[in-house]
């Protein structure tokens, strides 16, 4: 077993955001590589119709935890669900709960937050930021807490271009944050959140660089670390190729395109595609909480877990490798061709691109009215579109991110650990890689996600060639009749189709007499 498998074995762990994507990816590693560990806490929300335990056999039913259950059968008993809600300031935990984490918990992960780029500043701040405060006044009590790892994001400071594993200040103290969300009223905040996120897109990354700002000044005499990864992806090899869930980050444009339903995208192709596969930020993670508690270092160390410094990916060439996925993978039930053109920001582009997106779904739409169906496309699009435009700040810039902590860490790690821990997607060695990853990202949407029969794959292909013309014809047939009204209302255009038709006359009576003569 390796030094980090074994530090595992008999450590009680708490994680937050456990029903995640992230939290989940992380709680089935550790329990695949270090089966001997005796409890996970996991804290969640109590749902409606549904007991804790109910939602802990739903996480273990799906095929995420396949090899987990073979490994460890009884996983099901060191897996200890709490009661929580970090919505509310004291956690919502019952107190024989919690003396149950204070007096037993040796490692945190704190993987909780929210993720929604558009989320009311009140709902971030307190979810990003104020549950992390309370988070480390837990953990400051916990009498047998050996480290105390924050999952924070590579885009905290995006406000930068080049970014180190330090923590930047914010112009406002964190603390001054907390205390205004208690009195200010929805429309304040509202009015003063574009001037406290600055130049930041969104208030996800800015109450991110504030959690990180609270660890800083509150984590006292804890083992505390940070990790900071980029644009989280499907798996790339543990515990299989292509596991995805959810349909943030590049899922929702892959299945958009996919599904056809994105057929452009206002992006700056020779930006990096920072993607980095969940497995490799959970290994990362799982090395992190070794080392912390185990060298104790004497301040807070940050570690990126970024692709772009080491394998970069442009985003020309993420979408030329999904179109390759496409071809060999297709979706089913698009109306459109899988395929996303790069676009630029001009008027006529942007004009363009609106019929593009909107004209199929307002006839599908009518399309479904006529036979009796309640009409969903055109919502769907406005819904995809607004999605799309709070991910364009991340796929029109670059960052530099340092990675010296990282390979501090990875190369403190023995031989075995660094088989297992250390993959290759991110190393410079394997450029390659980023083919196959796509190919079997694709899949995984597929097969994990929208839980399509891949053997309908060959039905699927053909089904996407005559949907293919569909779409040149329609696009066609618009040309003509816009040139049409154009040649109907300017003399201009006139001149011009004449031009273009003399031209083409000239060509073929050219074309035939240099025929004839070679007869």
């Amino acid at each position: 077993m390796s030094m980090v498998a074994a530090f595992y074995s008999n450590k009680s762990i708490l994680i937050t955001g456990a029903t995640g994507f992230l939290g989940k990816v992380l709680m089935e590693k550790l329990f695949r590589t270090s089966p001997q560990l005796k409890v996970i806490y996991i804290l969640i929300r109590p749902k409606a119709g549904q007991t804790l335990q109910e939602r802990v056999f739903q996480i273990l039913n799906s095929k995420l935890f396949e090899k987990v259950k073979e490994i460890c059968p009884n996983v099901h008993e060191k897996i200890r669900p709490i009661s929580a809600d970090l919505n509310q300031s004291d956690l919502a935990i019952s107190k024989e709960d919690m003396q149950e984490l204070l007096s037993g918990t040796n490692i945190v992960f704190h993987c909780a937050a929210t993720v929604r780029f558009d989320a009311h500043l009140r709902e971030a701040v307190q979810l990003n930021v104020i549950a992390t405060q309370k988070l480390l006044l837990m953990a400051s009590q916990m009498s047998k807490l050996e480290a105390f790892i924050h999952i924070s994001t590579a885009f905290s400071n995006c406000n930068l271009k080049r970014i180190d594993e330090v923590i930047y200040p914010c112009p406002v103290e964190p603390r001054k944050i907390i205390d205004s969300m208690e009195w200010l009223d929805d429309a304040i905040i509202d009015e003063i959140t574009p001037k406290l996120i600055g130049d930041r897109p969104n208030t996800y990354t800015y109450t991110k660089a504030l959690g990180e700002m609270v660890i800083h000044q509150e984590s006292g005499n804890l083992n505390v670390a940070i990790i900071r990864p980029s644009i989280v992806g499907a798996s790339w090899q543990e515990p299989f190729p292509g596991w995805i869930d959810n349909i943030n980050g590049p899922s929702g444009l892959i299945i958009a395109s996919g599904k056809g339903f994105l057929r452009s995208l206002r992006a700056t192709p020779m930006a990096i595609a920072d993607v980095i596969p969940v497995d490799t930020v959970v290994n990362l993670t799982i090395a992190v909480g070794w080392y912390t508690a185990v060298h104790r270092p004497k301040s807070t160390l940050i570690y990126h877990s970024t692709s772009g410094n080491l394998n970069p990916c442009l985003w020309h060439d993420m979408g030329l490798k999904v179109l390759a996925a496409f071809e060999k993978i297709p979706f089913e039930r698009a109306f459109r061709r899988p395929y996303v053109d790069f676009t630029t920001n001009n008027f006529t582009t942007q004009y363009w691109n609106a019929v593009s997106h909107w004209a199929p779904a307002i006839i599908y739409d009518f399309y479904l009215r006529l036979t009796g169906r309640k009409p969903r496309m055109l919502k769907l699009m406005n819904r995809l579109l607004r999605t799309i435009s709070m991910l364009e700040y991340f796929i029109n810039h670059s960052w530099e991110w340092s990675t010296n902590n990282t390979e501090m860490l990875l190369s403190e790690l023995s031989p075995e650990d660094q088989r297992v821990i250390l993959l290759p997607l991110c190393r410079p060695s394997h450029a390659n890689h980023w083919l196959e990853y796509i190919e079997n990202y694709v899949l995984g949407i597929k097969k994990y996600l929208l839980k399509e029969d891949l053997a309908g794959i060959p039905k699927a292909k053909e089904h996407l060639r005559r949907l293919r013309n569909i779409h040149y014809l329609f696009n066609t047939a618009l040309f003509l009749i816009v040139w049409r009204l154009l040649i109907a209302r300017s003399q201009t255009a006139r001149n011009v189709w004449f031009l273009i038709m003399s031209f083409c006359y000239k060509f073929l009576s050219y074309f035939r007499a240099s025929s004839a003569l070679k007869v």
